[in-house]
């Protein structure tokens, strides 16, 4: 009896400590659920109060990678290559538009061209007869400078020395950019002690292309290696008639263009130390173009309308495009005459009339060159003209194809 007892209070013993375990086992799982939805409830808040509280998820600006074209001309200046300097002196303007007309992702790259001499006998020879006449540079009106201060003398002709100097001297920039060089000459591409397979082996090794212009029959610039120079590189060879001269056709446009150009230097501001030194130098380019030809001059006037003709080291307007605060930083005698006197605003006032003035005289000249360019290809389609044999018909075809290769496209 006790035995039997004692059974039926364990028996109830046993089934209270189930109910009070299994009462516990509940409460957790409520506890947890209702922790969990805490937490979510919170998780979804935070998401409500960032997305119209504070606006949409901010998204760090990525600093925007200007592209640039980089192109270095060596050219030969031996007795034989006046006609080559005279060539360039008068084609450059021509390669300039066509630059001007690349983009990349629809934005306007940055346009450095570098300027060697090689194969004077008036240079060191103990430098292989070469000569840096510009590093990479943006200022256009400095190439011209130096190209028309170029002479030529004598020669010995080192093709692969002149190669390898430019890439070492010269900034070449980043795998982003176009990078080019011109050469051009008439003696073997092998003479030297450099040898140029080492040397475009070297360009290609940077991502240089590396172009060859031979100066007379196109057969004997194969003979004589210009072809094997630019294939190293994946570049294009070309020949042309150094001594062919520069063909201009005029047309109604010129006069209009080139009156519109003499407006456009007026918006210039020169600032600082060398304000009025390369404001000076502008108008010789403009005289230097404008010895060739009127049409010549138009072809510089269209250069100086486009977004590839910037000033920013001495013009007042566009150094503002690259720091807004500048007007500000200067102090008085660092401006022209006219400006000294004016307070902050008005300075600021008279920059931004200036721009607007340039704005509307630069598109005036876009509007008109686009007029001409019409004109001069009908005259030309007219009077039959064949392609030409020149050095900037050379070296446009090259830039066009290498600019595409690297995404570059060219908006007419």
């Amino acid at each position: 009896m006790g035995s039997s007892l004692n059974g039926g209070v364990q028996k109830k013993f046993a089934e209270v400590c189930l109910n009070i375990s299994k009462r516990k086992t509940d409460a957790m799982k409520t506890s947890s659920i209702l922790s969990l939805t805490a937490k979510k409830a919170t998780c979804l808040f935070l998401v409500f109060v960032c997305l119209f509280s504070c606006g949409s998820p901010r998204v760090e600006a990525q600093p925007s990678v200007v592209k640039r074209i980089k192109l270095a001309l060596l050219l030969d200046t031996s007795n034989s290559m006046d006609g080559l300097i005279e060539q360039a002196k008068s084609q450059l303007w021509g390669i300039v538009n066509e630059l001007a007309l690349a983009k990349c992702g629809g934005e306007q790259p940055k346009i450095e061209i570098a300027l060697y001499e090689y194969g004077n006998d008036g240079l060191p020879a103990r430098e292989g007869y070469i000569r840096q006449v510009s590093a990479m540079t943006s200022d256009l009106d400095v190439i011209s400078e130096k190209l028309f201060s170029l002479r030529t003398n004598g020669g010995n002709e080192f093709c692969g020395q002149v190669i390898q100097t430019s890439l070492n001297q010269l900034d070449w920039g980043g795998d982003a950019d176009l990078k080019m060089i011109f050469i051009a000459g008439n003696e073997p591409f092998t003479q030297g002690s450099v040898s140029y397979r080492l040397a475009c082996g070297n360009a290609k090794e940077k991502g240089v292309v590396v172009n060859t212009i031979f100066c007379g029959n196109f057969s004997e610039g194969v003979n004589s290696n210009w072809k094997d120079g630019a294939s190293l590189t994946g570049g294009s060879y070309m020949s042309i008639e150094q001594n062919q001269k520069t063909v201009y056709i005029e047309s109604p446009y010129d006069d209009r263009i080139n009156e519109l150009n003499n407006s456009l230097n007026d918006t210039y501001i020169p600032y600082g130390t060398k304000g009025r030194q390369k404001k000076e130098m502008q108008l010789r380019q403009d005289q230097n173009a404008g010895s060739y030809s009127k049409a010549n001059s138009a072809k510089r006037a269209k250069s100086k309308s486009s977004a590839v003709y910037k000033n920013e080291s001495w013009d007042l307007v566009d150094a503002e495009d690259e720091n807004a605060e500048v007007i500000e930083e200067l102090e008085p005698t660092a401006l022209p005459d006219t400006m000294q006197t004016m307070n902050v605003e008005e300075r600021k006032k008279y920059v931004e009339s200036k721009r607007k003035e340039r704005e509307k005289i630069q598109k005036d000249i876009q509007d008109l060159s686009k007029k001409r360019e019409e004109y001069v290809a009908k005259e030309k389609k007219k009077q039959g003209e064949q392609a030409g044999n020149s050095l900037d018909d050379a070296m446009l075809k090259a830039i066009r194809k290498q600019a595409t290769d690297k995404g570059f496209v060219f908006e007419e």
